[in-house]
């Protein structure tokens, strides 16, 4: 075999060819733009967030904020709905998550059985739903013909399943070790024993990333709660926030005759909306970042 199949040997063991040691040095610097390229965006967001109106409206905030000011903040944490829609997200959230992790769940390990009657087919009328659907008056009718219009359930029964997730969980679970689960059949276990007991113990990665999408999806979500929530006091904060941008910015006066407050609030309303909504999810991700890429890949790696 030619030599040059090999690496140059040293002492100390070793040594990386210059070839890719160049690519090396290359990956790292793409790498650090496409960082950079990512992270632009939010914190110049978050500049103008804490920034004062007469520099946000020259254009002069770019990632460092200028003319330090909190005005819009207080002025939107200072309000009682505020907090109470952001106590509504809370718990839809919560309680949204729950419910689409155990029916999703179940839903996938059911169908990664390959000896289930009718397997194909409930997978196929799943797939369905990703590219048809019955439309939006058809789903308002029907939430509304089972009493679910303001209440929490037009939150979270509609959305319970994502067929993405369900089928990420699917890939997941057919390729979890058989071995296992016939020697916990031995033992005694029955079906939801195996499941319990031996199958969710060794799932945290994909039962982590799972998470984190559904609860990204239902902290973010604000039409369905438009849609079919009429009492302010259960909107979201989303839609609380919704509102607020519509009402700062659809009104010219406010920007332009109004007080120094409103002013300042029509100038960085926009910034601080979006800061407030996507804050939590950003301090939820360091927690389970670790799980995420090997949750997603877990399910797509054959044995």
């Amino acid at each position: 075999m030619s030599e040059r199949l090999f690496r140059p040997q040293t002492q100390g063991g070793i040594k990386d060819s210059r070839s890719y040691t160049v690519f090396r040095y290359i990956n790292a610097a793409l790498i650090v733009a496409i960082c950079f390229v990512t992270l632009y965006p939010f914190l110049n967001v978050v500049a103008q967030a804490f920034s004062s109106e007469a520099y946000i409206n020259s254009g002069q905030v770019n990632l460092i904020p200028k003319g330090f000011n909190v005005t819009t903040f207080g002025y939107v944490m200072g309000d009682a709905m505020f907090w109470r829609n952001y106590g509504n997200t809370v718990v839809y959230t919560v309680v949204a998550t729950a419910i689409a992790m155990v029916l999703t769940t179940t839903f996938a390990y059911a169908l990664s059985k390959k000896h289930l009657k009718g397997r194909a087919f409930f997978i196929g009328v799943a797939v369905f739903t990703m590219f048809f659907n019955g439309g939006l008056i058809p789903n308002y009718i029907l939430i509304n013909t089972l009493g679910f219009k303001n209440t929490i359930w037009a939150i979270v029964i509609p959305n319970a399943i994502s067929v993405f997730n369900f089928l990420v969980m699917k890939a997941f679970f057919e390729n979890f070790p058989e071995d296992l689960e016939e020697a916990a059949a031995i033992d005694g276990l029955n079906t939801y024993g195996i499941l319990w007991r031996i199958v969710l113990p060794l799932s945290k990665a994909v039962i982590a990333t799972m998470v984190l999408f559904y609860a990204v999806s239902f902290w973010n979500s604000w039409f369905t709660a438009f849609l079919y929530l009429d009492d302010a006091d259960m909107y979201p904060v989303t839609v609380y926030l919704r509102n607020l941008l519509a009402a700062t910015m659809g009104t010219e006066a406010l920007g332009a005759g109004g007080s120094g407050e409103a002013s300042q609030v029509a100038s960085n309303v926009k910034a601080v909306t979006m800061l407030l909504t996507v804050l939590p999810i950003v301090c939820l991700y360091p927690f389970i970042q670790k799980y995420f890429v090997s949750g997603v890949m877990l399910g797509s790696v054959k044995q």
